[in-house]
């Protein structure tokens, strides 16, 4: 497989970010549903926080990547749903040291919702791996 990073333009440096990744060849595609801050009970985590459930969800979409033979950097897009787009912004460095640890700079979206599946949700993650 070839990927291929497109015209990250004004934010790319700064927010990892690409307007768009071109796969050639792909062998694996993983669809990967919205993710969430869950404890180990199923319970929504930090609830009130926004840092610690940016951190808990991300780390709950790299177990599952983890879990069907993917890793972070295989995202080649994520989409981003929150309540509270200035508190996500505010620390959008949290997502940043997550994804330039894993060498992972997908096509991304960013995007504040009225509502979440659970109302002490502040953030759902989503994304698509390609191998």
């Amino acid at each position: 497989m070839r990927r291929e990073d497109i015209d990250p333009r004004f934010f790319g440096d700064r927010l990892a970010y690409n307007r768009a990744v071109v796969v050639e060849q792909p062998q694996r595609w993983l669809v990967v549903a919205g993710h969430e801050a869950r404890d180990d009970q199923g319970g929504i985590a930090a609830v009130g926080d926004i840092r610690g459930q940016i951190r808990l969800t991300l780390r709950r979409l790299a177990e599952t990547l983890d879990k069907a033979g993917f890793a972070l950097s295989d995202l080649v897009q994520i989409r981003i749903l929150t309540v509270d787009i200035q508190a996500v912004t505010a620390n959008y460095d949290a997502v940043l040291s997550e994804l330039a640890d894993a060498d992972c700079r997908p096509a991304s979206l960013l995007a504040e919702v009225r509502a979440l599946s659970d109302p002490r949700m502040l953030i759902e993650i989503e994304g698509l791996a390609v191998q």
